[in-house]
């Protein structure tokens, strides 16, 4: 019941992802169909030729499609932010089942009635034509279902990458701990997946035996299918093109809440509009969009920016770490405005009863406790320069095993449920206080300040100075960013509506 009230007070939005992944996976899979079949076609017929082809289809399969993403971002024309980069992955997944199956059914071919085609005089395209293709069309179809189940799967990972789809509630959810918001996602993609794999296997046994005509046919369904998709999509997606700002943010909870709040007051306070791109990824993705224009404003934290995206040497001093920050990103094109008014440091966070039965009040006093104990970071910390490499060093700490890596959205959890001792969070987290845990002071004081503070690419703040006034009025304490995080993280409430809440106080 949970779900379907979620569904019915999200219906518009469900609406439109579930059309966007419906659009990513016919694309991709129409543009996989129309180069796999001629590959297949050719590795069948000139196996020297063909071979190489199969053995690169091969290795892009076993890569994982994160990973995948991870590569192409970077890449000129077809990497970068949303449906371009998504579409070029799942055509490279959809390759090989549709490659193989055309190949096996080519040479299923009985030879016997290549040869009497041969006999009545037909050419080696006719052949093709009216007697292979249409005996090898079962295969052919057999791995387009395969291809196109494997697209929707994929396709919930393109929401990390700002595609859009079914994927955002999935990695929503997961950020939020939100089983419901989790399901609002898969299960659609699930019914998606058995509904395509159906489909196409009626397709198939209508088909069998219906001669050549059937592959045009089939492509001609896909045409439809692409075409009725961009037409739904257009008639629900708010029109973003022209002078939109594009906002990002990271994915965790408070990252997605400043999303939100600085979309909403750059909507509240300019004319202009807004395109989100929530729920990107870590650090490095959102310090690349910005950088190839993909977006044009995130909340960064200066410490972050400082020693990770920069490398800048260890320093403590608030003011001289936002200036030289400012400095850095200004090389770039980048402007780094006033800060948002809050720190959110990472936390050291034991539970509450092992703190006050073991006495540990920093984190020197925990340094002697954790040979015995596990420990649990997440995946940007264990390899940040100001993450836990130098923080092992700095305090002497020396755990059980190596750190477990794990989400942030679960970490907290982790420690609660005691499946590890000992992890790195949020000092704004709401779920802190929720859980009853107890963040150590850093008492030897290693980590730099965390200044929340807007970063936006100066073209466009030059464009639209009423952007900068926008942001400028944006203020936010640590009380105020705890609550907005316990509202989504321990009350599973939306952050959209959170956000609202608190910029109409």
């Amino acid at each position: 019941m949970t779900l379907l009230r979620f569904w019915s007070s999200h219906a518009s939005e469900l609406r439109a992802l579930f059309l966007q992944h419906v659009l990513l996976v016919a694309v991709s899979t129409f543009i996989a169909v129309a180069a796999g079949v001629p590959i297949g076609i050719l590795a069948a017929k000139r196996p020297r030729v063909g071979s190489p082809i199969v053995w690169l289809a091969n290795i892009a399969q076993t890569i994982p499609s994160l990973a995948m993403f991870g590569f192409l971002l970077p890449l000129p024309l077809i990497g970068g932010l949303g449906a371009r980069v998504a579409i070029v992955v799942l055509i490279l997944y959809a390759l090989l089942p549709i490659i193989r199956t055309t190949a096996a059914g080519i040479r299923s071919v009985d030879p016997v009635l290549v040869e009497a085609g041969t006999a009545l005089g037909m050419t080696p395209r006719q052949l093709l034509r009216e007697v292979e293709l249409p005996l090898a069309l079962p295969s052919l179809v057999a791995g387009i279902r395969v291809a196109a189940v494997i697209g929707v799967g994929t396709a919930t990972i393109a929401a990390a990458v700002g595609a859009g789809g079914l994927g955002e509630y999935i990695f929503r959810g997961l950020s939020m701990v939100d089983s419901t918001v989790i399901l609002a996602g898969a299960v659609p993609s699930a019914l998606l997946a058995l509904t395509i794999d159906g489909l196409l296997h009626g397709v198939e046994a209508t088909l069998r035996g219906a001669g050549s005509r059937a592959l045009g046919a089939m492509t001609a369904a896909i045409v439809i299918l692409i075409l009725g998709a961009g037409i739904l999509i257009a008639s629900v997606r708010p029109d973003v093109a022209g002078d939109a700002i594009r906002v990002g943010s990271k994915n965790f909870t408070e990252q997605i809440l400043l999303g939100e709040l600085v979309a909403q007051t750059i909507e509240a306070r300019t004319a202009l509009r807004v395109e989100r791109r929530l729920n990107l990824g870590g650090t490095f993705i959102c310090d690349r969009a910005l950088r190839a224009g993909d977006i044009d404003v995130y909340i960064e934290y200066s410490g972050t920016a400082h020693s990770a995206i920069f490398h800048a040497p260890p320093e403590t001093d608030p003011a001289r770490v936002l200036d030289s920050v400012r400095t850095r990103y200004a090389d770039a094109g980048i402007t780094v405005l006033e800060s948002l008014g809050f720190e959110n440091t990472f936390a050291m966070l034991v539970r509450g009863d092992d703190a006050r039965r073991l006495g540990l009040r920093t984190i020197s006093d925990v340094a002697a406790k954790t040979n015995g104990w596990r420990a649990a970071f997440g995946y940007e910390f264990l390899q940040r320069q100001d993450g836990y490499p130098g923080l092992a060093s700095a305090y002497g700490l020396r755990f059980a095993a190596p750190p477990t890596a794990m989400d942030l959205s679960l970490i907290y959890r982790a420690l609660a449920n005691r499946q590890v001792d000992f992890i790195a969070g949020d000092a704004t987290s709401g779920l802190i206080d929720a859980y009853g845990l107890v963040m150590l002071e850093d008492d030897r004081h290693y980590f730099p300040p965390y200044d929340a503070v807007p970063v936006a690419r100066a073209a466009v703040l030059l464009a639209h100075p009423e952007l900068r006034e926008a942001l400028g009025s944006l203020r936010i304490t640590v009380a105020d960013m705890r609550r907005m995080n316990l509202a989504v993280d321990a009350e599973h409430r939306d952050a959209a509506d959170v956000a609202r809440e608190f910029l109409r106080r």
